[in-house]
């Protein structure tokens, strides 16, 4: 078990199991956890049913988390599961400025005439107008890709380009539906770290390009987006907008941006994504991973490799690939 990094705030929200037993939801506050399906009057069935009563309960969690007298058992010995389990994913792709600029360079064609500074420089350009034309990127994730912060994650046999893609991820509070950009950020409930895992050599349909990206074979295997450790309530986020998102491998620093590079912050996503789909309570809005992925780096990701991300204040996820057995 990786060390076990505490969050902001006086307290965050997760999914545990003793030795032997089930998983349970849990307030986690100084080191120590609290089980929730037996310290809240009805009994929530997972963190998901704490989300859907959010407003009511959260006043609730802040005055259970400083009460000494509860039934609080030590956080070291408890196994940490990805915090709670979505009925939808929604994921942003082309969503912080640098990043997007260098996969442009990496995938130029051979025959591209541009030079190396005219390609950055025309594929920023789009990138601004983009941003102020107001049109984000989002396709859809599938729950089951959902695995726990300190699971091992197995690379399928079929993919040839694993990658890591370090992301913030918001967690949605209550029904958002046609929803304003000023408004947006009460539907969020908080805000916990993702690991969109995608396979480089599936993204595009080579059999008939004018299709296009390939999202469900290229990001949809089972355990490829690792959750957690945390949620933490969006009240204890200092600064959503200057958060600092990094990723090691194998204890080499490859992803360290801060969240400013977004084009398309967390309140411009939900409200775009409300737009068309009705958000439920536990749904995850990912918002894109910045630079630094391995095809930046020409170093892709194969068995006993060890990923550790880590967010500002959300705590550190760790994780190690294993290769499919064949």
């Amino acid at each position: 078990m990786a060390t076990l990094a505490q969050p902001a705030g006086p307290f965050a929200l997760g999914t545990f199991s003793a030795p032997g037993g089930g998983p349970f939801p849990g307030l986690l506050s100084e080191g120590r956890v609290l089980d929730l399906s037996r310290a809240l009057d009805r009994t929530p069935s997972g963190l998901r049913a704490v989300l859907e009563r959010w407003e009511e309960t959260l006043p609730v969690l802040r005055d259970l988390a400083d009460d000494d007298s509860l039934d609080w058992r030590p956080l070291d010995g408890l196994h940490v599961h990805a915090p709670l389990e979505p009925r939808q994913i929604f994921q942003s792709g082309a969503n912080y400025r640098q990043h997007v600029i260098d996969l442009e360079v990496a995938h130029r064609s051979a025959d591209d005439p541009r030079t190396v500074e005219e390609a950055r420089a025309e594929i920023a350009a789009i990138m601004d107008r983009r941003a102020a034309e107001d049109l984000p990127y989002v396709f859809i994730g599938l729950p089951s890709t959902i695995a726990g912060p300190y699971d091992d994650v197995v690379l399928p046999s079929w993919a040839r380009k694993p990658d890591w893609e370090l992301e913030l991820a918001a967690v949605i509070a209550k029904p958002a539906y046609r929803v304003s950009v000023e408004e947006a950020l009460e539907y969020v409930a908080g805000y916990t770290i993702a690991n969109d895992l995608t396979d480089r050599a599936t993204v595009f349909r080579r059999d008939m390009p004018a299709i296009g990206t390939d999202w469900l074979r290229c990001k949809n295997a089972p355990g490829f987006t690792p959750l957690g450790p945390w949620i933490v309530p969006a009240e204890s986020v200092a600064d959503l907008g200057d958060l600092r998102v990094t990723l090691k491998l194998n204890g080499e620093t490859m992803q360290d941006e801060s969240t400013k590079d977004m084009l398309f912050g967390v309140a411009r996503l939900v409200s775009y994504i409300s737009q068309t789909s009705r958000l439920l309570p536990g749904d995850l809005v990912l918002t894109g991973s910045p630079a630094g992925n391995g095809i930046h780096w020409g170093r892709l990701l194969r068995d006993g490799d060890v990923m550790e991300g880590s967010i500002t204040g959300l705590g550190v996820q760790r994780t190690r690939c294993v290769e499919e057995t064949r």
